[in-house]
């Protein structure tokens, strides 16, 4: 495929999204693959074949399979033959997927190579979930040899006729993206290779689990990329999540290592690469199989830092759990100013330097819920609590932000944590005074904070994410906690009590 006609795939990409309207393409999840990003998603594929069979499930305007025919007709050794099968139901776009197959066939014609294009103008995931059991697992020619996709990105309705047909089929996933990627891995061919753009998001988290456990079951990381620029790499949508490339091979052997590499967009040729060892990106005694993505000496050094502090949470008697209180469902029982038979209703607005203080009359968000027979599962006994957030905006210096809860500064029998809100306690009761301080100064750290970036793709900071971290021990978090008095140590004090204690833990 000559250049020229290949250039013209980010005119074609620019012409569409500013002929269609943004919203209609954000409700079908819909964002057209940059030709870079594409071409670089194509030179991934490591293994000559002589016949292809390439997947491309939302095709699009067919940019991803294009720009991996490039690639194949000028290797040294090309295939005899190719296969495409592109899947598109959106009928705006079926134009443009039309013209780059009949322009691909022309290519592999002028190349000599055997070519085959197929469109499906139906919706993948009830294609493929139709296909029998039969044809899913024994009929090699209903498989792929490789699959390219960049998925749509839309949460699966609870009560969708898809969210039906998957949890029939015992996939479990809350967005149509990890339903795609899941479904193609299962057509790749044993041997075959799969290349998807993705939202970070799968890689950690309880509501991906079973997504993570059965990709990583059927297909073996070979490659990640990561964008440290959201806005950059798709510069054209409002791309909100951070996305990631990655290349998987279907095959039994866990290979040794894996390359991580990084962009600050879509300028691949100043990539920063990494050979790491497969077990420190998804280790096998890791029941949830969260991928943790090290970019660099700094992050490994990282860390090793945290991790020697090998406590568990559970083994140090704590818990944390997501605040009880659902403002919106409550809201008959919320007032904004305290009166009587009311008690406090913590906000993250509440958190003033390490502490909560309230009541606030600066913000427009409730200060007590009334403590009646109906509200009772709300509410916990007054007590030293620690709190984060669990909601960060991307302007925020930290992502990890923890306050104490002092029943000596906010008086009351019971109190109530708003649903924005993680709370560490231990049997629904508070903690010690001096271990509340400890660990609120220990999640306050900068190490703690890159550390669970490392892990972490969005702004979301949940239970299950607190509740694998590794803690310092009882007695270590005791003796952080005498460092904090009146108010959380200023940053740069946090961090230099918290690299004493490794530096003291290390000897």
């Amino acid at each position: 495929m000559t250049i020229e006609i290949i250039n013209t795939f980010d005119e074609i990409r620019k012409s569409y999204n500013g002929s269609s309207c943004r919203t209609e393409r954000s409700k079908i999840g819909q964002f057209l693959t940059p030709l870079n990003i594409a071409r670089y998603m194509a030179s991934l594929f490591r293994h000559e074949r002589d016949h292809v069979r390439l997947l491309d499930a939302g095709a699009g305007t067919g940019v991803l399979f294009a720009t991996y025919i490039e690639t194949l007709v000028t290797i040294k050794k090309p295939p005899t033959s190719i296969y495409v099968v592109a899947y598109e139901n959106d009928q705006r776009i079926l134009p443009y997927l039309e013209e780059t197959m009949k322009r691909c066939e022309l290519v592999c014609k002028s190349a000599g190579i055997e070519f085959r294009g197929e469109i499906r103008v139906e919706d993948f995931i009830t294609a493929a979930l139709s296909l029998s059991e039969e044809n899913l697992f024994y009929k090699q020619d209903e498989k792929f040899t490789h699959g390219i996709l960049n998925p749509p990105y839309k949460k699966i309705n609870g009560r969708s006729l898809t969210r039906r047909l998957l949890n029939k089929a015992g996939i479990e996933v809350s967005n149509l993206y990890a339903a795609f990627v899941w479904l193609s891995a299962r057509l790749i061919v044993s041997g075959g290779e799969l290349v998807a753009i993705t939202p970070r998001s799968f890689c950690n988290g309880p509501y991906f689990r079973r997504f993570r456990t059965e990709l990583l079951k059927m297909m073996r990381l070979h490659h990640i990329h990561i964008f440290d620029s959201r806005k950059k790499a798709f510069a054209d949508d409002d791309v909100l999540q951070e996305n990631v490339i990655y290349y998987m091979v279907k095959e039994e052997r866990r290979p040794e290592r894996l390359i991580i590499s990084s962009s600050e967009g879509s300028d691949f040729d100043k990539s920063i690469n990494r050979l790491v060892l497969y077990d420190t990106v998804v280790s096998p005694k890791d029941r949830d199989a969260f991928i943790h993505l090290v970019l660099s000496e700094a992050d490994n050094h990282i860390m090793n830092k945290v991790e020697t502090f090998a406590t568990s949470l559970s083994e140090l008697g704590i818990d944390v759990s997501t605040g009880r209180v659902v403002d919106f469902r409550a809201q008959r029982y919320l007032r904004l100013i305290p009166e009587k038979e009311a008690v406090p209703l913590i906000y993250p607005c509440h958190f003033i330097s390490g502490f909560v203080s309230w009541p606030s009359d600066s913000v427009k968000k409730p200060n007590a819920i009334v403590a009646l027979p109906q509200t009772k599962e709300l509410l916990l006994p007054s007590g030293y609590y620690v709190l984060t957030k669990r909601f960060t905006t991307k302007e925020e210096r930290r992502r990890v932000v923890a306050a104490i809860f002092d029943p000596k500064r906010v008086r009351s029998t019971f109190v109530g944590f708003e649903n924005h809100m993680n709370y560490f306690h231990i049997g629904g009761k508070g903690l010690s005074p001096k271990l509340a301080k400890g660990l609120a100064l220990y999640l306050n750290s900068s190490i703690v904070d890159r550390y669970f970036r490392l892990f972490s793709g969005h702004t979301q900071v949940n239970a299950t994410d607190l509740r694998r971290m590794p803690y310092p021990s009882i007695k270590q978090l005791f003796r952080l906690g005498t460092y904090v008095k009146h108010q959380m140590p200023d940053q740069a004090t946090v961090d230099e009590i918290l690299e004493k204690e490794c530096a003291a833990h290390d000897e």
